[in-house]
């Protein structure tokens, strides 16, 4: 059972659900979510408003550009070929690693272009909720720069992403199948009539709708024939079915029989009760908790099919729930790296850094965007936290709260992997870019409440924590801001106070 909690609430419970569902939130964005009530809130946030980054998409994310950038290829290789017939074989084979590193320097600098958009996305756009889902999409349909190379499809991906990211699940998964870094990822364009690949049909039922458990392996078999003849056109990202390479016999998947092709199985897979179930189980614990119990997830099962699949319902019921603020629920999720960098650029009330700092920290932290470990998507919960990246967060802290070149995060930059997932930043002078003045700790912390140190601490633990902490911790804080004051409260010794807090176990928390 899912049980309504009160309509009364705590600003505490507002900075909860801003965290959760976004990326953090200022003071200020707290106080005025705290003021609307929690069921205004909770519509605000699934309400979608103009969104002015919509007009910095990347200029080369777009299908024109894709098929412009194919015909220059196509042009290149054709003027390669006119200008080498009379080369030696050893002048040929530079030319052709030339070339090839050309291309691959355009496509890192459109991958690293693309992430640092996403990022400044998560951190200024006025759809927090809508970010938020957009990254549980992209770790939920799992592909990656590694295998699919081509930016300008993950691009188009993301675009789907966000086009769905508070719509249907089936709409979505129907899409998702005929997507071109999907295609490419789980090989379905290599799938023929008589030669079957099972890779999208595998992880179709297994990671994306119904889980292990619920088909056989003769689904599997049965659900591949008719996923066959996938066809990817590169120049222009679309993806169709050749009807002569489809296997057209009939089909036994799931209990049911037909001459089913992709969406059938599709449709076959929605009908089972399991696919809500599955796919609410995911949301409740990417924004709640890890396993709920199973009244629980039947609860918001037969909501997401009473809507059928549609996704702002079974939120809606997640985030009125009286066990999303439980005890067990609230400061009790470990924050991803993208969580941890973009909350803290938020509280500190700073731009984004610049693009390969970014870099470093997803790199060091474990979670570099459209750079997924495998089509499982990321380890959440405590995969996050080991000594070594712990330390690196206690690091990026004090790069964050104090501005200007850090030492150690310049010594780390060389061992960064890019959007490709390969070797080091290589030639990149943005690997030394991270100068900036830091944030404006004049704004953050006024003059005059630096005198009142128990009124300076109790303002950076609810602008940084949003509830209270043991007594313990803020005493800590207390004997070390006065320990560090001087005549004055120097905005150097406000940023040691503020890396302190944010190197603390309970920052890591949300």
């Amino acid at each position: 059972m899912i049980s309504p909690a009160e309509d009364a609430w705590t600003k505490e419970e507002a900075a909860h659900l801003l965290n959760r569902a976004g990326f953090g939130a200022t003071i200020k964005e707290v106080e005025t979510l705290h003021a609307m009530g929690r069921r205004q809130a909770v519509e605000y946030l699934l309400t979608e408003r103009p969104d002015p980054n919509a007009e910095t998409w990347p200029k080369w994310a777009n299908e024109q550009m894709l098929a412009e950038k194919s015909r220059e290829r196509f042009e290149a290789i054709r003027q390669f070929r006119q200008t080498s017939r009379n080369l030696s074989e050893q002048e040929l084979d530079r030319k052709r690693r030339e070339a090839i590193q050309k291309f691959q320097q355009e496509e890192r600098r459109n991958g690293l272009e693309a992430q640092v958009w996403w990022l400044k996305s998560m951190l200024t756009s006025p759809n927090p909720l809508k970010e938020k889902m957009t990254l549980f999409w992209h770790d939920h349909f799992a592909t990656s720069f590694q295998k699919v190379k081509e930016p300008t499809f993950l691009m188009l991906q993301h675009r789907l992403f966000r086009e769905h990211a508070l719509g249907n699940f089936k709409s979505l998964t129907h899409a998702v199948a005929r997507d071109a870094a999907m295609t490419l990822y789980l090989d379905t364009q290599n799938s023929r009539k008589g030669k079957p690949n099972e890779n999208f049909a595998r992880e179709l039922m297994e990671l994306f709708t119904l889980g292990q458990g619920h088909y056989t392996e003769e689904d599997i078999r049965q659900s591949a024939r008719a996923f066959t003849g996938y066809n990817l056109d590169r120049r222009t990202g679309k993806v169709s079915q050749q009807k002569n390479q489809w296997d057209d016999g009939d089909k036994t998947f799931l209990g049911k029989t037909g001459r089913f092709d992709g969406d059938g199985i599709i449709d076959v897979i929605f009908g089972q009760e399991q696919a809500s179930r599955y796919l609410s189980m995911k949301l409740w614990e990417y924004f709640a908790y890890e396993n709920p119990p199973d009244t629980a997830v039947v609860a918001l099962g037969k909501t997401l099919a009473a809507a059928k699949f549609e996704i702002k319902p079974l939120l809606r019921e997640i985030f009125l729930s009286k066990e999303f603020y439980a005890p067990e629920c609230m400061a009790n999720q470990i924050k991803s790296p993208v969580q941890f960098l973009v909350q803290s650029l938020k509280q500190l009330e700073t731009p984004m850094v610049p693009p390969a700092y970014a870099l470093y920290v997803q790199s060091q932290l474990g979670q570099i965007l459209f750079a997924p470990p495998n089509v499982a998507g990321w380890d959440w919960g405590k995969a996050w936290i080991n000594t070594n990246t712990l330390f690196t967060r206690y690091q990026i802290s004090g790069s964050l709260t104090k501005g200007g070149k850090n030492p150690s995060a310049d010594q780390g930059m060389g061992k960064a992997k890019g959007f490709a997932g390969g070797g080091g930043m290589g030639g990149m002078q943005s690997a030394l870019e991270f100068s900036w003045q830091g944030p404006d700790f004049e704004a953050i912390v006024p003059r005059a409440m630096r005198d009142d140190l128990p009124l300076l601490v109790d303002a950076l633990i609810e602008r940084f924590f949003h509830r209270k902490l043991p007594d313990k911790v803020r005493e800590s804080f207390m004997a070390y801001a006065a320990e560090k004051k001087g005549v004055v409260f120097t905005n150097q010794e406000i940023a040691e106070l503020v890396h302190l807090m944010m190197s603390t176990p309970h920052y890591q928390l949300c």
